[in-house]
């Protein structure tokens, strides 16, 4: 995909695979959901979930987004990044992905709650690896 295809691919999907490394060494995957900010994927999620104290450990994760029913529709992007941990502005984050998973406007009073239990994840690129089978025309 050229960096316009994956900024509008990434755009319309809605769950992000975030891979973490486990403090055995085991991959440990969780889904979330994300804005992009500046072409950068953000979530949040909750400041004492096992992702959070392995990207304390190792700030180092690989992020996968995909769709695609059958073979010849597939489309993704791999993104090996570093995680930023954020614990100021998180309110905003979450009235932002509120926001675009509801269609609603954001109320912040009813996000403070959820807010103060999460932090923020900044995922900085570092690496991208994309897939968009449509283009194969059924050559594989």
């Amino acid at each position: 995909m050229s960096a316009e295809e994956l900024a509008a691919f990434l755009a319309e999907q809605r769950v992000v695979t975030c891979a973490t490394l486990g403090r055995d060494g085991w991959p440990h995957l969780m889904p979330l959901w994300y804005v992009v900010r500046d072409g950068e994927l953000w979530a949040w999620t909750y400041a004492k979930s096992q992702k959070v104290r392995n990207l304390e450990r190792d700030p180092r994760c690989t992020l996968q987004v995909e769709t695609g029913d059958a073979y010849d529709q597939l489309r993704g992007a791999m993104i090996k990044a570093e995680a930023v941990i954020h614990r100021e502005h998180v309110l905003e984050l979450g009235v932002e992905i509120f926001e675009r998973y509801t269609g609603a406007a954001g109320d912040p009073d009813a996000l403070r709650a959820q807010a103060a239990k999460r932090v923020g994840l900044q995922f900085v690129a570092r690496w991208v690896a994309t897939w968009a089978h449509r283009k194969l025309a059924g050559t594989y």
